[in-house]
């Protein structure tokens, strides 16, 4: 049996994942406190998260004229009021000022020649962010009580008595396995994507809207500690330029393109113009055999050519690209559109972790930011920093005196599992025929791209049964080596978060979101379901809990 070296470390303040939340509640942290921060990152926190590639807006953004309650109005109508307005009012109220410190570390924002910033639509404004994740990492780097462990995997929470003490890991660049305690923990890992088959397959698989490496860490890890999930059945399915995956928000809202099919008639107003209608839209012309569907850039000026194909480069060079080997610039030529698989994805939709207002999840001291807290959709970026901002003061206020509590017995469990995981022999299948698939179940089973996103009971069932096989041979795999057993707990992390979702879909019983949720067996929306779905994973099953929408200012957990 393969025996690993073994680390123990105390810290103040642990946070799993460097993306855009983490950074910012470290910082936030670092700036209010003396406690002591380490970062756990899969990957390196220079070019980690959602945002390594860069971004050319801020999406979430109070422009002139507007206000914080303008923002919860917007997010509450596109998600059909399944939100928490608690959430989205906080999150509101820092969008500006997340921003305004972003500038101050040396994030190009775009002015027009009154000093002001360039604005896009109601709620938008242009940057240059090719290089936003770097600033943000090198700002973290240089506060002396941040840590940060890159190429460190995190698996499991370590929790006693619904108390979070600390989380366990293994570095994918060593034989090490890490045994951390810390008096509050944060879970800032983002998302879930590639549970369903993507829209392309074989060698460009990983082309696709969200990165490929959120795998849904940070849900499974606290599902299985017991902390309760909510709106997991309002899937995020991203409407994007054909083939490169690329945005389309840039064209729709950049230029004002249209939504046609291919008989030029304009359908966007037809089915409505939310998140989830625009893609419901798409899929329809494309049933009804008026596809393929388009955004119409062909009728817009000329000299708006070099503006799309420069936005790109920051954020889809391969968009760019691909105009350029036409030899066609976007005013000669519309750009074809369709739906990406769904993702679970707090920044877009409301799924996540059920949290306090503060940002706290059920158990205590683990607090939920950014992609995977729930509850708080359209938060983006300045979403993402404003929740990791108020979950860092809350764990100042509530924990910065709390003692550190060890209980080893979670390590030495893991430990075991790792060292059986790379001591063991499994030459039937690898973690990547598997992943395939779940990808094929889910796809087909329930609600993928195969079926027009739609799904009905009798296929969850069949879905529900063959991934309970499919974890069953997981638990077999084996690794070679540290790097190698990262993809066979991203693969567990995945049939847990699809157990999950499959219960959520299965709970409610209408379609308040086309496509999100397409249930063919309650095709319309129905006001006994004007509320949340919520699970919680205890004694081996998913219980499901239905919560009224909150009303409250202030939101503390009562159950």
């Amino acid at each position: 049996m393969t025996r690993l070296k073994t680390q123990k470390l105390m810290t103040d303040v642990l946070i799993v994942g460097g993306g855009t939340a983490g950074c910012y509640a470290a910082l936030t942290i670092a700036r209010h406190s003396k406690l002591k921060v380490t970062i756990a990152e899969k990957a390196n926190i220079k070019r980690s998260g959602c945002l390594a590639a860069g971004v050319n807006a801020i999406n979430a953004y109070i422009v002139d004229g507007k206000t914080p309650d303008f923002y919860a109005d917007y997010a509450t109508k596109d998600a059909n009021g399944i939100v928490r307005r608690d959430l989205l009012l906080s999150a509101a109220k820092l969008f500006n000022s997340t921003t305004a410190e972003l500038e101050k570390l040396g994030l190009v924002i775009l002015k027009d020649e009154n000093g002001k910033y360039v604005s896009r639509g109601n709620r938008n404004i242009k940057i240059n962010g090719e290089n936003i994740k770097p600033i943000l990492a090198k700002a973290v780097k240089a506060e002396e009580n941040i840590s940060i462990i890159n190429n460190l995997n995190i698996t499991d929470l370590i929790v006693k008595n619904n108390r979070a003490l600390g989380a366990v890991g293994f570095k994918t660049d060593e034989n090490t396995a890490y045994e951390i305690y810390a008096k509050a923990v944060l879970i800032a890992t983002g998302g879930a994507s590639g549970l369903y088959k993507p829209n392309n397959p074989g060698f460009s698989r990983h082309k696709m809207w969200y990165p490929p490496f959120n795998t849904g860490a940070g849900y499974a890890m606290g599902i299985r500690s017991g902390a309760e999930m909510t709106s997991f059945e309002m899937r995020f399915i991203a409407l994007r330029c054909k083939d490169t995956i690329a945005p389309t928000g840039t064209i729709a809202q950049g230029v004002g393109a249209k939504q046609v099919n291919s008989k030029g008639d304009v359908y966007e107003t037809k089915y409505g113009l939310t998140t989830s209608e625009r893609v419901y839209g798409t899929v329809e012309e494309n049933r009804l055999g008026n596809g393929p569907c388009y955004l119409r850039t062909s009728v817009i000026d000329k000299s708006k050519d070099n503006d799309l194909l420069k936005a790109y480069l920051n954020m889809a060079p391969s968009q760019t690209l691909k105009w350029i080997e036409s030899g066609k610039n976007p005013s000669e030529q519309d750009v074809e559109i369709s739906g990406t698989e769904p993702y679970i994805v707090g920044g877009h939709t409301a799924s996540g972790y059920w949290v306090n207002t503060n940002r706290e999840t059920t158990i205590n001291g683990l607090y939920a930011a950014g992609d995977v807290a729930g509850g708080c959709p359209q938060k983006y970026v300045t979403g993402a920093f404003a929740e990791g901002e108020i979950a860092a003061l809350d764990i100042i206020r509530k924990y910065a005196d709390a003692e550190i509590e060890t209980y080893e017995e979670v390590f030495e469990s893991k430990l075991g599992e790792y060292e059986k995981i790379l001591g063991g022999s499994n030459e039937k299948f690898t973690a990547q025929s598997l992943e395939e698939a779940m990808q094929k179940v889910m796809d087909e089973y329930a609600g993928g791209i195969s079926t027009g996103y739609s799904f009905n009971e009798k296929q969850l069932d069949l879905a529900d049964e063959k991934i309970d096989k499919l974890i069953t041979l997981a638990d077999q795999l084996s690794a070679e080596d540290t790097y190698e057993m990262m993809y066979v707990y991203e693969l567990r992390e995945r049939l847990v978060v699809c157990k999950v979702l499959i219960a959520h879909l299965r709970a409610r019983k209408e379609t308040r979101w086309h496509t999100f949720n397409e249930n063919l067996d309650y095709p319309d929306t129905d006001p006994n379901y004007f509320g949340y779905v919520n699970s919680k994973y205890e004694n081996g099953k998913i219980d499901i809990i239905f919560r009224d929408i909150v009303q409250e200012a202030e939101y503390e957990h009562k159950n």
